[in-house]
C-alpha cells in the first residue's frame, strides 16, 4: 500500500486550531479509499459531554472519527462538518478527521480522579466502525480501556466491521452494561444502495444483530431514518420489522426522517435528482422545520409498534437464526462469552449483573438531538 502525505498547517484545509498538533493529511491507493483525504490529528479530549438542551439520559460521547465514508444522504452529523471550516456534502464523505491517539486518551480520561464511570455512547454522531476503522483500527483500543476500567458503554452502527470486535465486546459485557444496536432504516436494498452508498447493505447490517445474538448479547434495531414517501408503506414497514425480529433483534425503534441544515440542502440535492416527483410532497412535510409532523410520526410509531407485537420482536430468544444462517453461526455462541442480558439501547434499560437497571436509552425523536454533537 502507499500513500501521501502532507502537514496541514494552521491556515490550510484541516481542523489544527481544535487540537494541539497540526494535522497530518493521508491519502491512500486503494480503491475503497480512492478520492479520499484522512486528517489525522492528536485530539485533545476525546470523551465528550453532550450539551445540557439534549434530550438523551447520557452525558458523554466517544466519536473517534469526523466525517464518514458511509455517505448516507440524509445524515444529520453533516453541519458538524462546517465547523471545522469543511463544507457538510462532499467533505464529510471524503475528509475524514482520525483521532489517532483516541486510545490513549481515553484510558487517560477514564483513569482521572473527577471521571464518575457515567455510560458512554459511541455511534452518536458519525459511524464510529465506518470503512477508515478497518485501517486506522482505533475501536479496541477503546474497547480495551472501557472494559479495564468496567466503565458502562453503548454502540450504534451500520458497519459490519464490529464483528471483529466480538470477543472484546463479550469481555466488557462480563464486567458492565454493554448495550449494541444497528441502524437499518428499511430493508429495501434498491434504496439503501442509492440512499447510504457508502454503507453495507440492510442485510449484512441484519447479519451483524443476528450475530450478536447468537453469543447471548442482545441488539437492537434503530429503524431510521423511516423516509417519507420511499420506505413507509406498510408493506415496507412490515419487510423491515419482520427481518429485523428474524435476526433476533431484542427491540425496534423508529426515527422518521429529519433534515436539520447541512442535511436539508444534500438530501433536497439527492431528491431532486432520484424522486423530483415528491419534491413538491416533501416541501409540504417538511416546509417549516427540520421535522415532519407529528401526526406523521405517531402513525409511523404506532404502525411499528403494532408489527414489534406481531412479529414477536425481543422475545425469540438467542438461539434464534438471523437472515443468514451463515452469518450467525460463523459468529456463533461463545462458550466464554456473557450470559444474556438485555441491551441498553433503545427501549431496553441496561440490565448489571447484579440486576439493577441502568439509564434508560432515549427513545423516538430524542436521539435526533445527538446531532449536536
Amino acid at each position: 500500500m502507499r500513500w501521501d502525505t502532507m502537514r496541514v498547517a494552521g491556515g490550510g484545509p484541516g481542523p489544527p486550531a481544535l487540537f494541539e498538533r497540526d494535522a497530518v493529511a493521508r491519502t491512500f491507493d486503494t480503491p475503497g479509499f480512492c478520492g479520499m483525504t484522512f486528517f489525522e490529528v492528536h485530539a485533545r479530549s476525546v470523551i465528550n459531554r453532550v450539551p445540557e438542551a439534549s434530550r438523551v439520559p447520557f452525558r458523554w460521547t466517544i466519536n473517534p472519527y469526523r466525517g464518514c465514508s458511509h455517505q448516507c444522504f440524509y445524515c444529520y452529523a453533516r453541519q458538524s462538518h462546517t465547523y471545522l471550516d469543511l463544507d457538510a456534502g462532499h467533505d464529510f464523505n471524503t475528509k475524514i478527521v482520525v483521532k489517532v491517539n483516541a486510545p490513549e486518551r481515553v484510558r487517560a480520561e477514564l483513569a482521572a480522579p473527577r471521571w464518575r464511570g457515567e455510560h458512554i455512547a459511541m455511534g452518536t454522531n458519525v459511524d464510529c466502525y465506518q470503512r477508515a476503522e478497518g485501517r486506522y483500527r482505533l475501536m479496541p483500543g477503546i474497547l480495551a480501556a472501557l472494559r479495564d476500567a468496567a466503565n458502562p458503554f453503548s454502540i450504534l452502527t451500520k458497519g459490519t466491521l464490529i464483528l471483529r470486535d466480538a470477543d472484546l465486546l463479550a469481555e466488557a459485557a462480563e464486567v458492565t452494561d454493554v448495550g449494541l444496536a444497528v441502524s437499518v432504516g428499511s430493508a429495501d436494498e434498491d434504496l439503501c444502495r442509492v440512499l447510504e452508498p457508502g454503507a453495507p447493505s440492510p442485510r449484512r447490517r441484519l447479519e451483524v444483530c443476528a450475530a450478536f445474538t447468537g453469543r447471548g448479547m442482545p441488539c437492537a434495531v434503530l429503524m431510521g431514518p423511516v423516509v417519507p414517501f420511499l420506505s413507509d408503506s406498510p408493506a415496507q414497514l412490515a419487510a423491515t420489522v419482520r427481518q429485523a425480529a428474524q435476526a433476533g433483534a431484542s427491540s425496534v425503534t423508529p426515527i422518521v426522517l429529519h433534515l436539520r441544515p447541512g442535511a436539508r440542502e444534500w438530501f433536497f440535492g439527492w431528491l431532486g435528482e432520484h424522486h423530483p416527483e415528491l419534491m413538491a410532497r416533501y416541501r409540504g412535510l417538511y416546509g417549516r422545520g427540520a421535522y415532519a409532523p407529528k401526526a406523521y410520526q405517531q402513525r409511523v410509531s404506532e404502525q411499528v409498534r403494532e408489527l414489534a407485537r406481531r412479529y414477536r420482536v425481543g422475545q425469540h430468544g438467542a438461539s434464534q437464526q438471523g437472515p443468514s444462517q451463515h452469518g450467525a453461526s460463523q459468529h456463533g455462541a461463545s462458550q466464554h462469552g456473557p450470559s444474556p442480558r438485555r441491551a441498553s439501547f433503545r427501549g431496553a434499560p441496561a440490565v448489571g449483573r447484579g440486576g439493577e437497571t441502568g439509564p434508560p436509552v432515549p427513545d423516538g425523536q430524542a436521539a435526533i438531538q445527538l446531532s449536536l454533537l
